[in-house]
């Protein structure tokens, strides 16, 4: 048990769909308790207020008379996400609570500027706006292929607006995502185009590799 040596930390689960990163909230959860860290907290971005949950409707949803288009999609997004830092990731963080959070910053970089084609200066002067300085202390990464993802995302059926872009947004999307990960020393990469008992047992040995180096 490593519990008395640990600060609570904010660690967030990025990948495209299809990637497992529900599976791999729950896992490092257990994970940390485990490890006698019981106080956590599971958020997901966009959502997980009633302000920000109205939002995700607004962005997943397929709206047929009038097109989002991307620069307000970018928008939406960083409102949600605003709401969610300041009225519930902060004030847990004070607390000592650890928060997992399914999707942060990180999913703009790579969907609104990878794959809608937002410059990345545009979206940095964003999140400078909204959220300064506050970065997760750990991004967990879940790296599969586009063509496997979309198919796990299909063969769950009711598929959302987001699912349905073509391929090539998703190409593009993983793209950006593995050129911001390899400059983020905060990161831990998985393969998730194996199976689901592979990449759990990845999952496991390096989440407890990242505790260890915590104590």
């Amino acid at each position: 048990m490593y519990k008395k040596f640990f600060n609570n930390k904010f660690i967030v689960v990025e990948g495209i769909e299809g990637a497992g990163k529900k599976h791999a909230c729950l896992l490092i959860k257990q994970i940390l308790k485990m490890n006698g860290i019981k106080n956590v907290i599971s958020i997901r971005e966009p959502g997980s207020t009633a302000i920000a949950e109205k939002i995700r409707i607004l962005i997943k949803e397929q709206h047929y008379k009038e097109k989002i288009i991307n620069i307000t999609e970018l928008l939406l997004i960083y409102a949600a996400r605003t709401q969610l830092i300041e009225t519930i990731v902060k004030p847990a963080l004070k607390k000592g609570k650890w928060i997992i959070s399914d999707r942060h910053d990180l999913s703009s970089f790579a969907y609104q500027g990878g794959g809608s084609g937002i410059s990345s200066k545009t979206i940095s002067k964003i999140r400078k706006i909204c959220l300064k300085n506050f970065y997760p202390d750990l991004t967990v990464y879940l790296d599969v292929d586009p063509e496997i993802g979309l198919k796990r995302a299909f063969s769950r059926g009711n598929v959302d607006r987001i699912e349905k872009k073509n391929i090539n947004f998703f190409i593009r999307t993983r793209e950006r995502y593995l050129e911001l990960i390899s400059k983020n020393p905060k990161s831990i990469t998985i393969n998730a185009n194996k199976n689901l008992y592979i990449v759990q047992q990845t999952i496991l040995k390096k989440i407890k590799k990242w505790l260890k180096i915590q104590t």
